[in-house]
């Protein structure tokens, strides 16, 4: 699957005092990425839901290089790898102008009712797994 990349621009209420974007809005950016390439092949969460499936956050990782600061644009590139049976890596980056802000590595798993479950055979072949 070839990376997916999504455009955004740095919002004033997203920075902090120091007129930076604050730590924790990077997890809203990198979230609303991952959603946003899911539904680009064609998975889209409620109807997931509604079969019982939800994909979740297991654990995230977030190295910060740069700060961002109101109105700065910068775009988000996103790839999903296999890790073993259970879990999927989305390697993410933020970058402005060609320069790297901060990486993420974000690791999901599928549930079923709150239990962790291989990923289906048509989620697999969505995301080109």
């Amino acid at each position: 699957m070839s990376k997916f990349l999504l455009d955004f621009e740095v919002r004033d209420y997203e920075c902090d005092l120091q007129g930076i974007v604050n730590n924790a809005v990077y997890q809203n950016y990198y979230e609303h990425a991952r959603h946003q390439h899911l539904r680009s092949v064609g998975l889209d969460f409620a109807q997931l839901h509604q079969q019982n499936i939800d994909p979740v956050v297991y654990r995230i990782e977030i190295d910060f290089r740069k700060p961002l600061k109101s109105g700065n644009t910068f775009l988000v590139e996103t790839d999903i790898v296999r890790d073993g049976n259970l879990k999927f890596i989305f390697n993410q980056e933020i970058k402005s102008n060609g320069i790297l802000i901060n990486k993420a590595k974000v690791t999901v798993v599928f549930t079923n009712k709150g239990k962790p479950i291989p990923a289906p055979a048509d989620i697999l072949e969505a995301l080109g797994l």
